[in-house]
């Protein structure tokens, strides 16, 4: 079984990129690299061809979504979840340290939601979805749209950059107290800024730190591949920690603290701040 979403091109004045037009046209993609991956995938036909990344949009085509029914469980997930804030559109939950946002696995964020969130009771009301990632060792707030209008509003956020994100981490070694750091990811431009709030000395690790950190883009594992890129890898990290320093037992020292956006809708400036875990305040007791 799939689902299938159908759009005509209305009259254009000049051709354009399936690629650039389609962004926002389909609401099972709402993004623009998820139409880069359904066009990747075979995913979308013009006038029942298939359409490539090259395929240029003239006007008065239809264009078809086919996307296979992702696999369903018929037991519901039983995860609470601590909810901070929640409205008609959208909702920021806690995410657990060591579990997966989303994916084929049965305990996922996602596949967690609806038992913890309220169903919206808005016309384009959806399943609630996750619009951004956290890895599946990172601890802290994610956001979640509620509709298929609000999910592609918040998306937008992030693709546009306006949406300010704020972590902790604690970090191994001596740091200079504050800096950005440009290091490439995949060839990528990549900004994160940083800054030490607190040092404390430690006979393993020589120095542990805490360190606020402010991504200014979205990579895959950037703040773990910034920081270690400094020879200051986040505390836990087994992937791009010191071999020699990795803890074991205690999980990624790398929290999502703060989320700070423009509603979409009620145009109010939404500011949510958490706490910081428990493992954090037993090194770092001043910061609550």
């Amino acid at each position: 079984m799939n689902q299938e979403e159908i759009h005509i091109v209305p009259k254009l004045s000049k051709p354009i990129r399936l690629q650039d037009y389609g962004v926002g046209i389909f609401n099972l993609i709402p993004t623009k690299s998820a139409l880069k991956k359904a066009l990747k995938k075979n995913l979308l036909t013009v006038n029942n061809i298939p359409a490539t990344s090259a395929t240029f949009i003239k006007g008065e085509e239809i264009i078809k979504l086919n996307i296979p029914v992702k696999k369903t469980f018929k037991t519901k997930l039983k995860l609470k979840l601590d909810v901070i804030y929640e409205d008609e559109y959208l909702a920021i939950i806690k995410k657990p340290a060591g579990i997966l946002v989303s994916g084929n696995s049965f305990k996922t964020i996602t596949n967690a939601l609806p038992q913890n969130l309220k169903p919206s009771q808005l016309k384009d009301a959806t399943l609630p979805q996750p619009v951004h990632r956290l890895d599946y060792p990172t601890s802290g707030l994610l956001l979640v749209g509620k509709t298929n209008t609000s999910i592609r509003f918040l998306n937008k956020l992030f693709e546009t950059k306006t949406i300010e994100k704020t972590y902790y981490a604690i970090t191994i070694g001596n740091m200079q107290t504050q800096g950005i750091i440009k290091t490439p990811i995949e060839n990528k431009i990549s900004i994160t800024h940083y800054l030490v709030e607190n040092s404390v000395d430690s006979k393993r690790f020589e120095k542990l730190n805490l360190v606020k950190l402010q991504p200014k883009t979205g990579r895959k594992h950037q703040l773990r591949i910034h920081l270690s890129s400094l020879k200051n890898p986040i505390l836990g990290d087994r992937e791009y920690g010191i071999p020699s320093l990795i803890l074991k037992g205690k999980g990624l020292y790398l929290h999502a603290y703060k989320l700070k956006f423009t509603h979409p809708f009620s145009k109010k400036i939404i500011e949510i701040e958490d706490e910081l875990p428990k493992k954090f305040k037993k090194i770092f007791e001043t910061k609550q």
